[in-house]
């Protein structure tokens, strides 16, 4: 019944924010300059920087140099928002010429199949997409199990309901923060106008109605993982972005959604002194959840595909897959660790639209410095700890093949987490751009993780 309800809520949410106007979306038409409070705005898209010149700070201005116009600024807010007689005669701030503009760039306006790759934010559905097949092999008693029919069949049937989860999560994501977009993630679609914000909640509502149903219809492949896996995901991607939860507003609690929904485990000792009095049922919630959504593609893989008998099947639960199969343990662990690093260096470089709209961030409260270092160094430990762990485990098994296989995966991680601390010296945390080219290099390296996840059976 209270899942009901949240579905209910969150369909509500989506539908009134359908039909609310947004204030600053750019448009075509404007023929001079409209000035908002703490901007200035001239058709088509839009650059930022901050000038002395503006009444608040931030000046917005479509299709103009910063050097052409910071000399006008002082004339254009004297007049409310028109251009003085003397811009008027300027070639760039008339009317014709920002309406070619507008049409060149209605003409230049990427197909809707592109758009929607952009809205699902790749890196993220690209992730989904490699770790589902290497959990299965992971899971499988023997690679040769693997490539088997019914495998392949509850691979796909768990695939297709996990990304299109991870649109709705992400797009939701992006139907809520508009405003923080246009100025942390400009060229996101929504945000760079490519894409209606209608149309984005038509969108996210279908994957997670079709992603939901998927994980109840079906006997046989409608496993109790795959339930929890899917049905967690979409409670905790909900309150994550969605009123009145909106848990993004709190560093813990936004850091716990995004390493639970990502798949991991985590020890969550530090996030009960600070949130479990004020909200006891939440983190109970949250903490089942935790363990449960990182196990549950891994339960789903052994109930579904490697499973003999059907009450085999159902003893496969997934706590008892999180005790009792080190594998699944060694990998929720490690990409718990992995998701913590991936979930608080995304917030570095968007410090600057985090704090205009008071989401305290962990980076908002102790500096991009001390954020970007701290997850540096957590991420070259837990590449060092693997590394070393996988090259003991080496010497002490009985084969050679899982031998060899082990100590590839021990080298490995010990280069990466070498490679990852010798590219962060150059790294400026305070320059978003170079910022977010490591932030980017860090989902590189949780790809190659996870193709090489099933070296360690």
């Amino acid at each position: 019944m209270n899942t009901l309800v949240l579905i209910s809520c969150c369909i509500c949410f989506l539908l009134n924010n359908a039909r609310v106007s947004t204030a600053f979306a750019p448009t075509s038409k404007l023929s001079r300059f409209q000035v908002f409070p703490g901007e200035i705005r001239y058709a088509g898209e839009s650059r930022l920087w901050t000038s002395k010149e503006a009444v608040n700070g931030d000046i917005l201005i479509s299709g103009l140099d910063k050097d052409s116009t910071s000399a006008n600024i002082n004339e254009v807010t004297a007049n409310n928002g028109y251009p003085s007689s003397a811009d008027t005669q300027q070639p760039q701030l008339m009317t014709e010429p920002s309406q070619q503009l507008s049409q060149e760039d209605e003409e230049a306006k990427p197909s809707f199949p592109l758009v929607l790759w952009r809205f699902t934010r790749p890196h993220t559905l690209i992730g989904s997409a490699l770790a589902i097949p290497s959990i299965f092999l992971l899971a499988a008693p023997t690679y040769n199990s693997f490539f088997t029919l019914r495998t392949m069949v509850a691979l796909v049937y768990a695939a297709v309901p996990s990304l299109l989860m991870n649109l709705y999560i992400t797009g939701l994501n992006q139907i809520t923060d508009v405003e923080i977009d246009k100025i942390n993630k400009p060229y996101l679609p929504i945000a760079k106008g490519d894409l209606k914000k209608s149309t984005a909640i038509g969108v996210v509502l279908a994957a997670v109605l079709v992603s939901l149903l998927m994980s109840v219809c079906n006997p046989v492949f409608s496993t109790s993982g795959l339930q929890v896996a899917l049905w967690g995901s979409f409670v905790l991607g909900t309150v994550y972005s969605l009123p009145p939860f909106r848990l993004k507003r709190h560093p813990l609690l936004a850091a716990f959604c995004i390493v639970a929904v990502r798949g991991t485990i985590i020890n969550a000792g530090e996030f009960h002194v600070a949130w479990f009095h004020e909200m006891p049922f939440l983190f109970v919630l949250l903490t089942e959840q935790i363990l449960n959504i990182r196990t549950g593609f891994y339960s789903h893989a052994l109930s579904a595909a490697f499973s003999a008998t059907k009450e085999a099947a159902a003893g496969v639960g997934v706590l008892h897959c999180l005790l009792n199969d080190w594998k699944c343990a060694f990998s929720s662990l490690f990409f718990g660790v992995f998701g913590i690093v991936i979930a608080l260096m995304k917030d570095v470089p968007d410090a600057r639209g985090d704090r205009i709209f008071d989401i305290k961030s962990f980076t908002v409260r102790i500096g991009q410095k001390r954020v970007f270092r701290t997850m540096k160094n957590l991420l070259v430990a837990l590449f060092g700890v693997s590394g070393g762990a996988l090259m003991k485990w080496a010497t002490m098994t009985p084969t050679l093949g899982a031998t060899t296989r082990r100590g590839l995966a021990g080298l490995g991680c010990l280069l990466a987490g070498y490679l990852m601390h010798k590219e962060a010296k150059g790294v400026n945390p305070e320059d978003s751009g170079e910022v977010y080219d490591y932030y980017m290099q860090l989902w590189k390296l949780f790809y190659l993780s996870y193709l090489a996840l099933p070296l360690v059976k």
